[in-house]
């Protein structure tokens, strides 16, 4: 698939009936399908081109969210676009390793693991077989739309996800509406905000070396491309502080890393 070609709006189709798509400008009914077909056309070897493309610090972004999170047993995790099942595994790791000895037979840290794309769920639950990961949960769903009731999960993260749906501010108020009260809300995501001194290096390294590196791996160089223009159409994290704390959240908080690189966010459900 291409994502780099400027794709025009349908005659009679207003603004508010468009979104972006990396660069490219599309109908909102279609980016959902347009974001599945990347994934999955990348799933297999997603983990794989997370590490070659970061040198492995995506690693270390991960447990910055983990280490805030602070997952514990006994709790309800949903994992929201982590089909892979990458931070569900480094989530139940930690409780386990946190585990409360004053408690020894409350159950372990539950996760549900919900993303729009099957082929991802698909790669994620064959690789918690093979761990014996018997306490997470993979469900297919939309996170502008969870499947799930009001107030039933006592955390909520996301990580590099949420800038690949078509209403953000919608999926906001869906971690919001499925927290309970005192619920954590946590989105790990790259930022544009990137400092002035890297940002021309970034920039080619984005825009000519990840699609290149994306064809030798997956096989889709345009899926990668598509990828980093995403990055650039994000909110910038002040920006996007502002929407969780619109969405309903209190005790907002922003840290950026990396050279702004990646922003993780927080917020809690009061």
């Amino acid at each position: 698939m291409s994502s780099s070609s400027n794709t025009a709006p349908s005659a009679g189709q207003s603004d508010a009936e468009t979104t972006h798509f990396g660069f490219s400008t599309v109908a909102e009914t279609d980016k959902a399908g347009l974001v599945r077909q990347v994934f999955d056309s990348v799933a297999g070897r997603y983990d794989l081109m997370n590490d070659v493309m970061s040198a492995g610090v995506h690693r270390l972004w991960k447990a910055s969210l983990i280490d805030s999170l602070r997952p514990r047993t006994g709790e309800r995790l949903l994992d929201v676009a982590g089909g892979t099942g990458d931070i569900a595994f480094r989530a139940m790791a930690a409780a386990r390793r946190a585990g409360d000895n004053r408690q020894p037979h409350r159950p372990d840290l539950r996760v549900t693991v919900c993303d729009i794309n099957a082929e991802m769920l698909r790669v994620g639950a064959a690789r918690a077989e093979s761990r014996g990961c018997g306490d997470i949960d993979f469900v297919c769903g939309d996170a502008e739309a969870l499947p799930f009731p009001d107030r039933s999960f006592d955390a909520y993260t996301i990580a590099f996800g949420i800038r690949n749906v078509t209403r953000i501010d919608a999926a906001l108020e869906e971690a919001f509406r499925v927290l309970k009260p005192g619920g954590r809300f946590f989105c790990l995501e790259f930022s544009p905000a990137v400092v002035p001194a890297l940002k021309a290096a970034y920039d080619r390294y984005s825009f000519s070396v990840i699609p290149r590196l994306g064809g030798w791996i997956t096989g889709d160089r345009d899926s990668y491309r598509y990828l980093v223009e995403s990055i650039r159409r994000f909110p910038a994290p002040e920006r996007f502080a502002a929407m969780i704390g619109a969405a309903g959240f209190d005790r907002v908080k922003v840290r950026g890393m990396s050279m702004g690189v990646v922003a993780l966010h927080g917020g809690v459900r009061l």
